[in-house]
């Protein structure tokens, strides 16, 4: 069986869905004052435990398991995924690093251009490595976080006092359109798209790895 862009789509409907469940959850509990814990409506989240960034590997595994059962490997090895992986990882590290100095009162073009360029060449390494995983990734990616730009959206413009329009500390008044394109569009785009894909290729090489060993062992035994 071969997985065509059809049947990529049919591969991420499901895990979308969970994501977009979890997303709507965590409004619903923060608009009703639900436990912190899980509800916390601090600028970023305040590290509460319901939230959809920890979902990446998890499906990266679960999308890396289907594809090879389907005859869908590395076009390399699975090693070479973990290595563009981990590369991908430390490019956007970097990234992170020249971006957290960045605010609207102390803003340098440069630093925000390179640190652009290291998280779009982080998410680009991992394409041939396995084209196919990557294709599967980045949609799941667009579809997880696209509705979450959504509702910032409307939750930016409406104030509504969660974690999805709070700002960080310090940052300054500006109109409700420029802070949703400074702490939601392009967070969600240029920041949380790459961690996806980045997260999700790292385990899913190593579900790769483990899965073909595993057909080693199976054919060296017959």
């Amino acid at each position: 069986m071969s997985i065509n862009n059809t049947s990529i789509i049919k591969l991420i409907t499901i895990p979308t869905a969970i994501t977009l469940a979890i997303t709507l959850l965590r409004l619903i509990g923060e608009l009703n004052n639900w436990t912190p814990f899980l509800f916390s409506k601090q600028a970023g989240g305040g590290g509460a435990l319901l939230g959809i960034s920890w979902l990446p590997p998890i499906f990266g595994i679960w999308f890396a398991y289907k594809l090879i059962k389907a005859n869908e490997t590395p076009e390399t090895s699975s090693g070479r995924v973990i290595l563009h992986a981990i590369g991908g990882i430390v490019l956007f590290a970097g990234g992170g690093a020249l971006m957290a100095g960045q605010s609207p009162e102390n803003f340098s073009p440069v630093k925000a251009f390179i640190g652009v360029l290291l998280f779009v060449a982080a998410t680009a390494i991992q394409f041939p490595a396995w084209r196919k995983f990557f294709k599967t990734i980045l949609a799941y990616g667009f579809a997880a976080r696209v509705p979450v730009a959504i509702v910032m959206f409307i939750a930016i413009y409406g104030n509504w006092g969660t974690h999805y329009d709070v700002a960080p500390p310090n940052f300054p008044e500006m109109s409700w359109f420029n802070k949703y394109l400074l702490i939601g569009l392009m967070p969600q785009i240029l920041l949380w798209i790459p961690f996806t894909v980045l997260t999700g290729s790292l385990t899913a090489g190593i579900t790769a790895l483990v899965m073909q060993r595993g057909k080693a062992t199976e054919a060296a035994e017959a």
